[in-house]
């Protein structure tokens, strides 16, 4: 069975544009500066496995015509990451069966505490997620069709993230500002690099594109995909400057492995 893997969101944490409308220096008539905020999804045949529940997911789900969420990957607790989590919801109701999450002590901390209703039954709702130990090599999907994971821990500004390789072929670093030295290995010629690039400038929190470009050279996967893009990171502009192996991503954009 193929896995596919698609972004359902490339956006950074006001997305683009912003809610006030403002575009930066990005073209709005070009779709695919239209960004919503980071999730992704690996979907083994009709099996879908969520990385993050944007706020936007309902939108994003609607978008791409997902029908079911089986189970769903957290890379750590900003809002930007884990406010959507309340249209899972509706997949719950659907299967009648709490839906296993995987993420680390200080997300599901945060989650249980602004998101309790979600965990433990209250107010006559019924509990619709139930908490997996996140552990740093794991297996996931159906009975017939699984996927293996590889949860490491990279820099996020003062907290770290958890970035996710997938069968040792695809890498996902939504929000990260460092990779740990100790951990290149697992990075290093893989097929797809699905990598964090705010903006131009630095941040403290986040690669921006310089510090991409060098980490590219020194990790060399087959392909770079730009996500978590700021609003003065136009589509067209980053296609015209980067190498052929490294693309600015897209809502929407999918491949399979």
């Amino acid at each position: 069975m193929k896995l596919k893997f698609t972004l359902l969101g490339t956006g950074s944490s006001m997305g683009v544009p912003r809610p006030d409308g403002f575009f930066g220096k990005c073209d709005p008539k070009n779709k695919k500066n239209y960004r919503t905020r980071c999730s992704a999804l690996i979907s083994l045949g009709k099996y879908n496995i969520l990385i993050d529940t944007s706020p936007d997911l309902r939108q994003q789900l609607l978008k791409e015509k997902i029908k079911s969420i089986d189970e769903v990957l957290f890379t750590h607790m900003h809002a930007d990451q884990t406010h959507g989590i309340n249209d899972l919801r509706v997949f719950f109701l659907k299967n009648k069966k709490k839906i296993p999450t995987y993420c680390d002590k200080l997300t599901y901390k945060y989650l249980y505490k602004n998101f309790t209703y979600c965990f433990t039954k209250k107010y006559d709702y019924p509990a619709i997620l139930s908490l997996k130990k996140l552990k740093k090599k794991f297996t996931i999907g159906s009975s017939k069709n699984k996927v293996n994971i590889r949860a490491i821990e990279v820099k996020h500004g003062l907290i770290n993230s958890i970035a996710y390789i997938i069968d040792n072929k695809i890498a996902y670093v939504s929000d990260a500002n460092k990779l740990y030295q100790k951990d290149y290995s697992y990075f290093e010629g893989l097929s797809y690099l699905v990598i964090d690039c705010l903006r131009v400038n630095k941040h403290p929190s986040h690669f921006n594109l310089e510090e991409i470009l060098d980490l590219v050279q020194k990790l060399k996967p087959k392909k770079t995909i730009l996500t978590n893009l700021h609003s003065d990171l136009d589509y067209k502009w980053l296609l015209n400057i980067l190498p052929n192996n490294i693309l600015p991503g897209y809502d929407g954009l999918s491949f399979n492995i």
